[in-house]
């Protein structure tokens, strides 16, 4: 049999047609492999090599399934992620905020060669990545990036912070910041830098609203408050990552309201059942005016019970805003 000089590389054809091409419900036959081969490698061979390759992508351990008979053929069982997988990573690519559009669709691509083309062509067509609110930050990964290079070599980062003007465009703050990054959080559909700062202590900045960062040579400040468990710990007392003084706040709610507790605080939660239709709890949370809102959007299926001054800054935060509509 002749050889090309693409005879080694043979296998590797064969395993990546049959991860791109092969189905359950769409067998690649071993002369379809041939036709491949010679077609579009220049590589031609016999029906005896085709076997021999399979066996030994099989005993290699690729999950192949030969099915005998007229119709028969070949297909790739299992795969690094099922299709199950691939739809949960989709969705969660899809619903980020802190990627923009651009890096959705990357992603999403990515993801969807990770199957065969049929499984692909069926999630391309659910993929609904338009006309979301998306981070218009592009260098978002390069930005992530750079934190996880600072914490993995304990420096210092610099980087310049910016908000967005009246007319969609950056307004960069007058000086560049410096910080101590510890960890990356996502919440809110955003990804947040916990970091300590030479000015405000442990902070938290928007990932896609920084720039220009750079490691310094300046090993990171110690921060026991954002070492070990203390950083989850942080990220948890964090509501919405909105800064605000840390409080044990009580709280009453309707029984109707438990799903959203457990989503909110998790299921260790202890709720302590308070009448027929109520229960009550007691969390560690920041309290800024973002957790008053949450709790004034429920009604009067939630109430504040303590402590008196979060009470008193919800009357506030409800005072002025009924001030508005004389």
């Amino acid at each position: 049999m002749p050889k090309s000089d693409n005879q080694k590389l043979k296998i590797f054809y064969i395993l990546d047609y049959l991860l791109k091409n092969s189905h359950r419900d769409h067998l690649v036959r071993a002369s379809e492999l041939l036709s491949m081969l010679e077609g579009q490698h220049n590589i031609v061979c016999d029906r005896k090599t085709i076997y021999s390759d399979i066996t030994a992508l099989q005993d290699y351990g690729v999950d192949i399934v030969a099915v005998p008979g007229k119709n028969g053929g070949y297909y790739i069982a299992s795969r690094n992620f099922e299709l199950p997988e691939l739809k949960l990573l989709i969705d969660a690519v899809q619903s980020s905020r802190f990627l923009t559009e651009k890096k959705s669709r990357e992603l999403i691509e990515k993801l969807c060669n990770q199957c065969s083309i049929y499984d692909a062509k069926l999630m391309r067509r659910d993929v609904l990545v338009s006309g979301r609110v998306k981070s218009m930050n592009e260098t978002i990964y390069y930005n992530v990036d750079a934190i996880q290079e600072a914490i993995a070599q304990n420096k210092q980062i610099t980087f310049r912070y910016f908000d967005w003007g009246m007319d969609g465009q950056r307004r960069y703050r007058d000086r560049d910041y410096q910080a101590s990054p510890y960890g990356l959080c996502q919440d809110n559909e955003n990804c947040y830098l916990l970091a300590h700062s030479p000015r405000h202590g442990v902070t938290s900045y928007r990932v896609d609203r920084m720039s220009d960062i750079r490691l310094l040579e300046e090993a990171r400040t110690l921060c026991p408050e954002l070492t070990g468990k203390a950083l989850v710990e942080h990220a948890n007392r964090l509501f919405q990552m909105y800064s605000g003084e840390t409080a044990t706040v009580k709280l009453r709610f309707h029984r109707s309201l438990v799903n959203v507790v457990i989503d909110r605080f998790g299921r260790d939660t202890m709720l302590i059942p308070d009448g027929e239709d109520h229960f009550v709890f007691t969390v560690n949370v920041a309290v800024s005016p973002m957790f008053l809102s949450w709790v004034i959007g429920f009604g009067s299926k939630a109430k504040i019970l303590y402590p008196q001054s979060v009470i008193d800054a919800c009357k506030n935060m409800c005072r002025e805003a009924l001030e508005q509509y004389p």
